[in-house]
């Protein structure tokens, strides 16, 4: 009795508690507009638990039902919902805050939800639901199973063999999308695969990559051509989910045995449709994403892919992340296709579908573009260009998507809702990838978040150990696609973006920036004719090198990459950007290195030369001529760099009309070099050094005749199409 009480008690309060938090839901669905999803979301869940409740205290109340054994088992967790509603309800009133609001005539209150947090509270209710429900179910079995033994003639066991004709069933839990973009080459597939009777057939790719909509539209096709097949849904992100998608099956084809406790409702429902009774079925698997859901790797746990039916006339359709949990379901890589973003011509037919406002087809391109041709960023953005309207429009977002990181990121972060997805799953761009990107943390924690954030990089033939596995866990989550050049990984843009968002959060950030440098310095060698092609795939990435200023230890290995970068901007006649990121190395440098340091001296002879390409001859001297000095003072005037330094004066002695000058210096470098056996290209350089020389002080003939050798050594050398042997040609037709 006292038990009874105790539950009733809990009950009133929970139910008090749900009415003054669907009236605080009324409040903030008034004044913060904004969040009326999240908003919506609660007060249905509410709704739920109270219908539940309701039901409880119902049979609680009638005297005849002394034997809910089970249902009485639920004071911890009424308690525990009590304590999770009141921290609800605490969060939610504004209290004395909201009363000073009103004095000062300040009216709007602001959602203190953000969209995880409240995924969190709706999925703590419906659990609570669930366990209430289920106890209810234990104990109204226990009653009608005692009822039945009093009926006369009546045999659970004539029950359980006696074949029941059963209506067929088309339980997807989501509407048709009247949007919905259909892609040929995935109908085609799936068609093919569901008519030959494979058994087992998966999509495989990213959150928002439009699996699951290709799956519910599929579903519908087939219930379309033949009614009488079976068609049932089941989301598989958690043992919870998967068995209540089961329990549903059971319950809705009145399978016998369905109500008694000790019945396994998993092998019920799977044994059940390996039977011929079931007739032709098709099976959705959802969200097949946690490989240890099916496959555990602890003997006590049972693996769910063992209560998956197998029969000839049913086939099951699995949507996954994970390449690794598609191939160990439908046990064959031809069993699977993967899902990529869509074409130009799918994507502006989405975007036509979603939007309510006119738009400029150029526009839409472009923005399609830098969305990488993602369906679910493609959906949100048009949600919130049409929630927005007529203030924003397709160009309007297109320009703050572009504008910084910090807007991507924030655009990346709206969740507007979409029927047609798990209300469970978040909507949002970023949220979506963030749970792969957790899941791929925990498998491979330090060097997968560095190949993450790289995003595009040719990898060293020596490469890490480990570095396949890697490449294999982020292949296999469809965040890293190989080019033709198999040495070479890229990934969309977009996902960079989330990935960049994900990591900024991150206590591991300072770690992953240092490893980044680490990498892109071992990739990104000094600027030669030869790997201009890995210095041009390289260069996009630099840019977040650039942006931010680097950490004390890493200093003389951030200004080196920038240096270098800065020396092949040089090198393709971008003296701007050279100048620009040459200064930026050297600010950040110097008062840490010095200007003794090999480092920063490079970084200065980058300087003075973009700052000689653009013709500010002065600016160029000052330097040049300190780093001659500061040469001849530390590594003596025969060391390379010294040399090298010299000749890049020569050069400007030249521009200057100061040829005299240059003569006596450029003799001075090659008597210097001759004798100490300087490597041939470099010797050839200085000989077409002396050649331009010769030309500006119009002595032609010993011009030309120095001219034709080097251009003749160059060809032996380094080729008759190499850059240098070019210019050395180039000079020769002048003379």
């Amino acid at each position: 009795m006292a038990e009874a009480v105790g539950l009733t008690a809990s009950i009133i309060a929970i139910v008090e508690l749900s009415a003054k938090i669907g009236k605080l839901c009324v409040q903030y669905s008034t004044e913060a507009g904004n969040a009326r999803t999240e908003i919506s979301r609660l007060e249905n869940r509410l709704k739920d638990l109270n219908a539940c409740l309701e039901a409880a205290q119902r049979l609680l109340d009638d005297p005849k039902n002394t034997a809910l054994a089970t249902a009485r088992s639920l004071v911890d967790s009424l308690n525990a919902c009590k304590r999770e509603l009141s921290e609800v309800q605490d969060k939610l009133d504004p209290g004395s805050a909201r009363k000073a609001m009103r004095r000062f005539g300040l009216r709007a209150l602001k959602w203190p939800f953000d969209s995880k947090e409240i995924s969190t509270v709706t999925s703590n209710l419906e659990h609570y639901k669930q366990t209430i429900t289920l106890c209810l179910q234990v104990d109204q079995t226990t009653i009608l199973l005692d009822m039945s033994q009093r009926v006369h003639g009546l045999s659970l066991q004539q029950e359980s063999t006696t074949s029941v004709g059963r209506p067929p069933c088309f339980n997807v839990p989501f509407d048709r999308d009247q949007d919905f973009v259909a892609r040929p080459d995935m109908t085609a597939w799936l068609r093919d695969k569901y008519s030959s009777s494979t058994g087992r057939m998966a999509l495989v790719g990213m959150g928002g990559f439009g699996k699951s909509q290709v799956a519910i539209n599929f579903a519908y096709s087939i219930h379309d051509e033949n009614s009488s097949v079976n068609v049932f849904w089941v989301h598989a992100s958690s043992k919870p989910r998967f068995e209540e998608a089961y329990r549903a099956v059971a319950e809705r084809m009145k399978l016998p045995k369905r109500d008694e406790p000790s019945t396994d409702i998993l092998a019920l429902v799977r044994d059940w449709l390996q039977n011929d009774e079931s007739g032709s079925w098709l099976m959705i698997i959802d969200n097949a994403d946690d490989v240890n859901l099916f496959y555990p790797k602890s003997t006590d746990e049972r693996p769910l892919a063992s209560f998956l039916p197998k029969a000839q006339h049913g086939t099951i359709l699995v949507t996954s992340r994970s390449l690794d949990v598609a191939e160990r379901l439908t046990g064959s890589q031809k069993n699977i296709f993967q899902v990529s973003s869509m074409d130009e011509a799918q994507g502006l037919h989405l975007i036509r579908n979603k939007l309510t406002v006119e738009f400029e087809l150029d526009a839409a391109v472009k923005l399609l573009q830098v969305l990488d041709y993602i369906p679910l960023a493609i959906t949100q953005a048009a949600a919130y260009i049409n929630r927005r309207s007529p203030r924003e429009s397709v160009e309007t977002y297109l320009k703050s998507f572009q504008e910084s990181d910090q807007k991507r990121k924030s655009l990346l972060e709206v969740d507007l809702g979409d029927l047609r997805r798990d209300e469970t799953v978040s909507n949002s761009v970023i949220t979506t990838w963030q749970v792969t990107f957790e899941k791929i943390r925990h498998e491979r924690p330090v060097r997968t978040s560095l190949h993450y954030y790289n995003g595009k990089l040719k990898h060293r033939k020596d490469k890490a150990v480990g570095f396949e596995d890697d490449l294999d866990v982020l292949r296999s989550y469809s965040l890293v696609y190989v080019t033709a050049n198999r040495d070479v990984f890229e990934l969309h843009s977009t996902v960079q973006a989330c990935t960049r968002a994900w990591t900024s959060s991150s206590d591991k950030l300072p770690e992953l920036k240092s490893l980044f440098i680490h990498s892109m310095c071992a990739n990104f060698e000094p600027p030669t004719f030869e790997n201009w092609p890995t210095c041009q795939l390289l260069l996009p990435h630099l840019e977040s090198v650039t942006q931010e200023e680097p950490q004390a230890d890493d200093v003389e290995l951030w200004a080196t990459l920038l240096g270098r970068c800065a020396g092949y901007m040089n090198k393709i006649g971008k003296y701007e950007a050279a100048e620009e990121i040459s200064k930026k190395a050297i600010r950040a440098g110097l008062p840490s290195l010095g200007e003794e340091n090999m480092t920063i001296h490079r970084c200065l002879n980058i300087l003075a030369k973009a700052y000689r390409r653009q013709k500010k001859l002065d600016q160029a001297a000052k330097i040049q001529l300190a780093l001659v000095n500061t040469c001849e003072r530390i590594w003596g005037e025969e060391h390379k760099l010294t040399l090298n330094t010299t000749n890049d004066l020569v050069a400007l002695c030249t521009l200057q009309h100061r040829y005299d000058q240059a003569e006596e210096l450029i003799v001075k470098i090659l008597e210097i070099s001759r004798r100490t056996s300087i490597d041939r290209q470099s010797l050839l350089a200085l000989e077409a050094n002396l050649a331009r020389v010769y030309s500006y002080q119009n002595e032609y003939e010993k011009a030309k005749q120095l001219g034709i050798q080097v251009v003749e050594a160059q060809k032996m050398l380094l080729g008759s199409e190499h850059p240098e042997t070019l210019q050395c040609m180039d000079n020769l037709s002048w003379i």
